[in-house]
């Protein structure tokens, strides 16, 4: 028992131990870089899927391993941890960080929950369009741990207007009160309550209504400590919950910006097809917002069906409510209020907001020129992160508040200005761990094509040419599914790019029919609660159960594979002429495989 207790304790060390051993034949006895290249690849990929040690710290392998094999120098190696990317993740978190300081984020959400109304179907519909619509430009992290306070306190008012509901309801029928604005709001709310009172005692066996209240007490939530009165109110706190981080996720995949995984394989793609020049934010935008639209609106049914059952009721837009609407409107009513009138700050950083989103838009549509035709001198030197960079400067730059200070004569003088965000205040959002790692896959990538590794893997890969591409498109879909589910998203994208690639111009495809569908798969960490941190910031409220989140995301994935084919097959093939083996593609032929 204690030799078992110390490998418990150890094991996260003699997992690098033994891996590092078991893998070093291969260097050894093939000797050859593309050996070495793997062995590297092998050791890199199983830290990252069992995280035996820091992602980031993992991600640094490749800057000791290359140089050490004689793959890359390390000057070398060293250029490829900062990129283009870096460069655009810098300007976006500039903007994060000033959003999230003047609370605009909230103002945004709140706002869209308003317009929604608060029908229980479409007030769900409304945080899962409002999370969406912020994690398009936020991370999925922090917009899940900004939105789920709010519904958490929506969903414990409701709680409480049912209780509220069901105690006036119990003091009219053992007739201790009978006053008529009392029965009047018994009856209006009887039809409401219904499915309810079917599951209590019955009221003759006592007429006090807090010892029935008690009898219908059926679970309580281990985290927060409250009791759900009916199996209805714990489901509908599942199902909010569940919005959040889906929806998170999916409004994530609209942009280049609004995840990593689509920064990741924007920054691989062009660096691996220069000539391209066709993924930028305004085509990716038109190839992705159309299956995100699809997949938020079926997984909204979906979770609608899973946890309170479908009725087309419950999508009436009728204009009276029931006293748990009117109570949940309230709630989302004085979170609004309280955050007062918009402020010049607010202003500003939705100005700069828009103004970045339309730069974006408008540097390169593809069916008309772009500003960027004004440089036209310099094709391709504008990029997506010049906008960034731009945008995100002036955040330093543009003032906030005043800075004042008292005189020894008691004056109150202002001596400085303060910016939108400082340095400081960046510094405690930047993902740095992000960028490490991001770094660390482009080296990687980089060494594999040095060592000959991509050629070696595409030439392996050729016969899967004769197989229908709609096949080889859903087997490298789902594995990438299956995978993100236990590693992290920016380290399955990073892994099997440099993969997937090649196997794409091996088999003589158009790399984007498969990097494409791929990339928006590796977004699809529905399942478990350590598969993606804005699904362990939801699971953390204690109104979920491992298995809850299961079964949910088991359809989500489903419902998100199926829309992306769907999409690969239909809109994005003219944008792209995805039937077309590209002229900016290398050109495989047998003398060039080893």
């Amino acid at each position: 028992m204690n030799l078992f207790s110390y490998i418990l304790v150890y094991r996260r060390f003699l997992l690098i131990v033994f891996t590092l051993l078991i893998l070093l034949p291969l260097p050894l006895i093939l000797h050859n870089k593309e050996a070495e290249c793997a062995y590297t690849l092998f050791v890199i990929a199983t830290f990252w899927v069992t995280e035996a040690l820091p992602l980031s710290v993992t991600a640094l392998l490749p800057a000791l391993m290359f140089p050490l094999f004689g793959i890359m120098p390390s000057k070398k190696v060293a250029s490829a941890y900062f990129k283009d990317f870096h460069l655009l993740l810098i300007g976006v978190i500039c903007l994060a960080t000033s959003i999230e300081k003047w609370n605009l984020h909230k103002r945004i959400a709140l706002r869209m929950v308003m317009m929604v109304g608060v029908n229980p179907a479409w007030l769900t519909l409304g945080f899962m369009s409002s999370t969406a619509f912020l994690s398009m430009w936020l991370s999925n992290t922090s917009t899940a741990a900004m939105v789920m306070p709010i519904v958490e306190a929506v969903a414990q008012q409701l709680i409480n207007a049912e209780a509220e509901v069901e105690a006036t309801q119990m003091t009219c029928f053992s007739g201790s009160i009978n006053h008529g604005l009392e029965i009047d709001e018994c009856v209006n709310e009887q039809e409401t309550n219904e499915k309810e009172e079917k599951t209590k005692p019955v009221p003759g066996q006592s007429n006090d209504a807090g010892k029935i209240s008690s009898k219908i007490e059926l679970e309580k939530n281990t985290v927060t400590g409250i009791k759900y009165r009916t199996k209805r109110d714990h489901m509908m706190c599942k199902l909010m919950s569940l919005c959040i981080t889906y929806s998170s996720t999916i409004g994530g995949l609209t942009t280049i910006t609004g995840t990593s995984t689509n920064l990741i394989f924007t920054e691989h793609f062009n660096m691996r097809y220069p000539e391209c020049r066709c993924i930028n934010f305004g085509s990716w935008f038109l190839l992705s917002f159309p299956a995100a639209i699809i997949i938020l609106l079926l997984s909204w049914i979906w979770l609608q069906w899973l946890f309170l059952g479908f009725n087309f009721n419950m999508f009436k837009c009728g204009k009276t409510k029931t006293v748990k609407e009117k109570a949940s409107a309230e709630v989302i009513k004085q979170e609004y209020k309280k955050l007062g009138p918009m402020r010049p700050q607010e202003i500003v950083t939705l100005v700069l907001f828009i103004v970045m989103a339309l730069l974006w838009f408008s540097r390169d549509p593809g069916f008309v020129s772009g500003w960027s035709a004004l440089f036209s001198e310099y094709p391709g030197f504008a990029t997506d992160s010049t906008v960034a960079l731009l945008i995100g400067l002036l955040f330093f730059l543009i003032p906030a508040k005043k800075l004042t200070k008292t005189t020894p004569t008691g004056e109150i003088v202002a001596f400085d200005y303060s910016p939108l965000i400082t340095w400081k205040e960046f510094q405690s959002v930047m993902p740095w761990d992000i960028a490490i790692l991001v770094g660390g896959g482009f080296a990687l990538a980089d060494g594999c094509e040095e060592s000959g590794l991509s050629k070696w893997i595409g030439s392996k890969l050729s016969p899967l040419g004769s197989l229908p591409v709609w096949v080889i498109i859903l087997i490298s879909s789902l594995l990438v599914t299956s995978l993100t589910e236990v590693a992290s998203n920016p380290a399955t994208i990073t892994l099997l790019l440099p993969i997937l690639s090649p196997l794409a111009e091996a088999i003589h495809v158009n790399p984007l029919y498969i990097l494409i569908p791929s990339t928006l798969c590796t977004s699809f960490a529905f399942l478990l609660p350590v598969a993606n941190p804005s699904n362990a910031v939801v699971f953390s409220y204690g109104h979920l159960s491992v298995m809850d989140m299961v079964k949910a995301g088991l359809g989500i994935n489903i419902v998100g594979v199926a829309v992306v084919m769907l999409g690969v097959f239909t809109w994005m093939v003219p944008m792209f002429d995805l039937n077309t083996y590209p002229s900016w593609a290398p050109a495989i032929s047998n003398g060039t495989m080893p």
